[in-house]
């Protein structure tokens, strides 16, 4: 359904921070990104979200395709047509508007008035705290809250992908499994794939199916998630698991001589 093929990514004219990468997300799958802080996983979304010329970046190689259709010069509000919806990392929803006018700016470019009142209706069974919140303005909302709201808004555009920015980054771990909780049922019962970015890479490869790991503008390693949670490199610098010790933390790991044949 979606295919990144050897991307770059510059920004500013100077900086390359995307270097060769390529990926794919199936109909109705799972599929985790994953790598530290700069490694370039939200820019990987924000090429396909259509997003790279608003912040100074531009595509240097490469193409982004869904279904077959290259969608790599098109504008974000096409790509939100064709069915892609990115919740961004750190939600991004309007704090002075209330609940529902953040999810019904995801319906923004509909027409069908009658089935987006339904869809408003299944984002509520998803998420019924947003019904009891609806009238109230999203700055009253707590974090675990606003990040549903940013799923909904996600799902009012009807998306056959939602791609989803670090969706558990400063949430508490109960809301955390609720909300992944939620995101497994959308899959579930629409169909909908989900493409995610996650600095937990436990929580993730235990949600997805299949996953790639970046290290430095690079595709590193991928392979299903089974596999790769089996992988003794993944377990070291990414799980905190080695034989020796059977655990380290991750700062006892982040400078590390990576194994050779990670190179290959």
């Amino acid at each position: 359904m979606l295919e990144i093929n050897n991307i770059e990514v510059v920004y500013n004219d100077v900086i390359l921070v995307l270097k060769g990468i390529s990926l794919a997300v199936p109909e109705g799958g799972i599929v985790a990104l994953l790598g530290a802080n700069g490694a370039g996983k939200t820019t990987t979304l924000k090429t396909v979200a259509g997003l790279l010329k608003l912040q100074n970046g531009e595509l240097e190689g490469g193409t982004v395709a869904w279904d077959k259709k290259p969608i790599h010069d098109l504008d974000p509000d096409r790509v939100v047509r064709l069915g892609i919806s990115m919740v961004p990392e750190g939600r991004r929803i309007f704090h002075d508007l209330s609940v529902i006018e953040n999810l019904m700016i995801g319906a923004f470019a509909r027409r069908d008035r009658d089935q987006v009142r339904s869809d408003l209706a299944g984002v509520f069974d998803y998420f019924p705290i947003l019904a009891e919140r609806r009238n109230l303005r999203a700055v009253y909302l707590s974090g675990g809250e606003q990040q549903m709201v940013a799923v909904g808004r996600a799902l009012m555009s009807r998306p056959r992908l939602i791609m989803l920015d670090e969706p558990s980054l400063g949430l508490a771990p109960l809301v955390v499994r609720d909300i992944f909780q939620i995101l497994r049922r959308i899959n579930r019962e629409r169909g909908t794939a989900l493409l995610l970015v996650e600095q937990n890479a436990r929580l993730a490869l235990s949600f997805a199916q299949y996953g790639y790991i970046m290290e430095n503008g690079r595709i590193v390693l991928d392979g299903p998630c089974r596999a790769l949670k089996e992988n003794e490199d993944v377990q070291e610098f990414y799980l905190g698991m080695t034989e020796e010790t059977g655990r380290k933390s991750y700062a006892e790991v982040k400078h590390y001589k990576r194994r050779k044949r990670w190179l290959s």
